[in-house]
């Protein structure tokens, strides 16, 4: 069965991190480029990062650089997300994304940032 399943949102203080996880099964993960997108309530989803097959690219939104990283373990099938200094615009539901051959979307997992 093709799935991405997110893991490790919540709600956390502005200025605080958060780590997102998403595991890939079913399909060749190693193959495909993954990227992370979030949709805030009321707005059009948005790419926030992406990263090469291999793992030697990165690209990121502008309203994220400098805060999040995207990395990859391909022995693992998981991708991550690693969110520091974060703002209450920030707040959105966080979803996974494999594209290759195929395009796979993950269920999402909510981030909240509130004091």
């Amino acid at each position: 069965q093709v799935q991405l399943v997110e893991s490790g949102g919540g709600l956390v203080q502005p200025g605080g991190s958060l780590r997102l996880s998403c595991a890939a099964s079913g399909f060749t993960f190693s193959n495909y480029f993954m990227n992370w997108y979030r949709q805030a309530p009321g707005k059009e989803r948005e790419l926030v990062a992406g990263i090469s097959s291999a793992g030697g690219s990165t690209n990121y939104a502008g309203f994220v650089k400098g805060r999040f990283t995207i990395s990859r373990d391909n022995n693992k099938n998981t991708v991550y997300l690693q969110m520091n200094s974060l703002k209450p615009e920030d707040t959105a539901v966080y979803y996974c994304n494999a594209r290759g051959r195929l395009v796979i979307w993950g269920q999402g997992t909510q981030v909240t940032v509130s004091s």
